[in-house]
């Protein structure tokens, strides 16, 4: 199945916006253009739902079941029940309240792991626990490759270890880690797993279901919906850490971890990016029965699309000398997120490049360790080129041909 990229396009407002003509995103890893249905539920709760929910008059009760549709049909599409996902005003908060919370539950001695390929946002506050006495652990990665071995983690696991962190790829790596396994390594050692799906995610939601981690993080400004933090946390382990809401939810598991007022509006319109799927799940006439299956039949035209526009920009990096490229150069394992260290200041080379009409990213990207990991200034920065499936063949072409010209 091909996917039908006139059909996407036509479901993103930014591509028929005059402002944005003549210009092509490539810094989608930083966040990505709003679909249609997500507007619309944006526009329409604004306009007719702006009162407090869950009321008894009509407005309030409309806006309550807008915030539940949300819920209920992103944790379908991710296989998991409609209490374990969450939303908060972004993955780093999340990560902050669910770091407090281990500190909690944690003994002095107890120990955690980490690595240097993630974010910032999943490593920093996880590593904040050293002040209360729980140990530290760091799983490095490769300083050639950027990859991660499970080798390297399975020597650092023993009975202290509570909790295992670390990217479903890196924002700057690119590489796709093998989450089922790595999460099947760190239970049988008596591990929960925490994994950081930011920069996965938007190339199709994954069933968490299946994978097996005890929580998974993204956000939905970077899956075409508005800025929240989406967080899954599984049943068992979410009741087994101590609440962090309004004592009186302790009850509720989705409101355990989410000490903050929801912003209502932006939860319900995130109901349109299960429209957005869903459509072009009909549109393409996919396989699947169950919104998990749906979603996995997505995700494999998305990644798909991906992969083919990936692998030519990746050859054309491999083969230059003057630059350095990140993570694995083959398309297939990665995502279409590319850091490359071009030997000077990164900002001013993406400026360059947008004097061609390509919009992409110079900097750390909250990755300094990763990058110091790889011998790399993080003042110094990196340009990264990241899209999705809305890209098209001939965007990736040009960027080529303007990367060739400005490096």
């Amino acid at each position: 199945m091909t996917l039908d990229i006139d059909f996407v396009r036509s479901q993103f407002p930014a591509f028929s916006e005059p402002s944005l003509q003549g210009q092509m995103f490539f810094e989608n890893a930083g966040g990505s253009y709003t679909c249609k249905p997500v507007l619309d539920r944006l526009h329409r709760f604004y306009h007719e739902r702006k009162v407090q929910p869950y009321g008894s008059f009509e407005a309030s009760r409309l806006g309550g079941e807008e915030m539940d549709e949300a819920r209920s049909r992103l944790a379908a599409l991710m296989g998991i029940d409609t209490d374990e996902l969450s939303f908060g005003p972004s993955t780093t908060q999340n990560t902050y309240v669910l770091a407090n919370a281990f500190r909690q539950w944690m003994q002095p001695g107890d120990a955690i792991i980490v690595t240097n390929q993630d974010h910032e946002a999943n490593t920093g506050p996880w590593r904040r626990l050293s002040d209360e006495g729980i140990e530290v652990r760091e799983w490095k990665l490769n300083p050639e490759t950027g990859h991660l071995d499970i080798a390297d983690l399975t020597n650092l696991l023993d009975e202290k270890v509570r909790l295992v962190c670390f990217p479903h790829c890196s924002n700057v790596v690119g590489e796709i880690n093998p989450v089922a396994e790595i999460t099947s390594v760190a239970h049988a050692a008596g591990a929960f797993v925490c994994v950081d799906g930011v920069s996965y995610a938007p190339h199709g939601f994954p069933n968490v279901g299946e994978l097996g981690p005890d929580i998974y993080l993204f956000s939905s400004y970077k899956t075409y919906g508005p800025h929240q933090g989406i967080m899954v946390m599984r049943r068992a382990l979410g009741e087994l850490l101590p609440n962090q809401g309004h004592y009186f939810n302790a009850d509720s598991l989705y409101k355990r971890f989410t000490p903050a007022g929801p912003d209502h509006a932006q939860i319900a319109a995130s109901a349109g990016m299960a429209d957005y799927f869903d459509s072009l799940h009909s549109h393409h006439g996919l396989p699947g029965k169950t919104q998990a299956e749906k979603m996995e039949a997505v995700h494999d035209l998305m990644r798909d699309h991906e992969t083919m526009l990936l692998q030519p920009l990746l050859d054309y990096l491999s083969d230059k000398n003057s630059v350095r490229l990140l993570g694995p150069a083959t398309a297939k394992d990665r995502a279409p997120t590319v850091a490359v260290d071009t030997f000077q200041d990164a900002f001013e080379v993406s400026s360059k490049l947008a004097t061609h009409g390509i919009m992409a990213g110079g900097g750390n990207f909250y990755a300094v360790r990763a990058l110091e990991a790889h011998g790399i200034d993080p003042e110094q920065g990196v340009l990264r080129l990241s899209f999705v499936h809305y890209t098209t063949e001939s965007e990736v072409t040009h960027l080529i041909e303007s990367l060739e010209k400005t490096l």
